[in-house]
């Protein structure tokens, strides 16, 4: 297993960050894959994939680019800077383009595990990787960005409330079960590789929330490591469609909103941010769906996590959604 060998003082001051750029570059990941993990990530894919697939087939290059950077167990390290709260998108995308060629082909041949393809032996490729990743920016991730970003801030309130009821520990063993947690002896296992252990005490340590199932370290070594890890809650809808007016009319429009997105499973915090809803309301709406019988809650660890039941699901679907 992989693992960062780092002192308390690190750990201490180590902090949450919200990363436009990592949230792109798993945005990435997942038109590379085309699989959405639930109803959100689908219809997000719906609208984005045919765009996606297109840019790839007018050019018989970035599509084994992008094979190559995302690799078999292991990214590119250039195609992907740890980004910090003091840093832009385009500045951080400005490093991509400014990689030395021959460092691009070298960390694509080490994420491959082998030789590169002839297309890829060209000097262009921090250039092209640079415009792939504005364009996935641009036109998938930015227009949501804002929906996104209060996803990811509840997701960051939870984990710094984590941080004060169970530990450290508690927090890092949850970011990615089975392969991200705390081994003790100041060590923190990061993935399940047989990796060389890594001292990064001293160092600025980050941890990034993405939406989408997805999650990899990068560091801009000696100073400064970060953990990619999904959030808690999924983007369970975009935010490109609209609740059904027949719905909204039976329950009232902000209710409905709450049921529609309760296909998959989601904390009262998470509603909060994806809706824009006060907590109460959040709160009161859930109150009356249970009752009603069309949502369901569990516990999932701390958390209360509620979806749809059966008849939340035929009311959903009568409705046209």
């Amino acid at each position: 297993m992989g693992w960062w060998q780092l002192n308390a003082d690190t750990l201490a001051r180590s902090r949450f960050v919200l990363s436009s750029f990592a949230e792109t570059f798993a945005a990435l990941g997942l038109l590379h894959t085309g699989v959405g993990a639930h109803p959100g990530e689908q219809q997000w894919l719906r609208d984005h994939l045919p765009g996606y697939r297109a840019l790839l087939a007018d050019d018989p290059v970035t599509g084994p680019l992008v094979r190559a950077a995302l690799g078999r167990s292991w990214i590119a390290d250039f195609c992907c800077p740890t980004q910090t709260d003091r840093e832009s998108f385009a500045e951080t995308v400005a490093r991509v383009r400014q990689t030395p060629a021959a460092r691009a082909r070298a960390d694509l041949a080490v994420s491959l595990a082998g030789p590169l393809p002839a297309v890829l032996e060209r000097d262009d490729l921090p250039e092209r990787t640079a415009r792939l990743l504005e364009y996935v920016w641009e036109e998938t991730v930015r227009p949501y960005w804002a929906r996104r970003r209060r996803v990811l801030e509840a997701d960051v309130v939870a984990r710094t409330a984590q941080v004060g009821r169970g530990g450290w520990a508690a927090v890092l063993d949850a970011l990615k079960p089975g392969r991200t947690r705390w081994l003790g002896e100041n060590r923190l296992q990061i993935n399940l590789y047989a990796n060389p252990p890594r001292e990064i005490s001293g160092a600025e340590l980050l941890f990034m929330p993405v939406t989408p199932r997805a999650g990899w370290v990068s560091w801009e070594e000696p100073h400064r490591y970060a953990v990619v890890y999904p959030c808690a809650g999924v983007l369970a809808d975009h935010g490109g469609r609209r609740v059904p007016e027949s719905l909204g009319t039976l329950l009232g429009a902000s209710r409905a909103e709450v049921l529609t997105l309760l296909g998959s499973p989601m904390s009262t915090s998470q509603l909060t941010a994806v809706t824009g809803q006060a907590l109460g309301s959040v709160g009161r709406h859930l109150r009356v769906l249970l009752d009603a019988g069309l949502v369901q809650r569990r516990r999932a660890g701390r958390s209360v996590l509620y979806s749809r039941t059966a008849a939340g699901e035929i009311v959903v679907r009568a409705a046209g959604r």
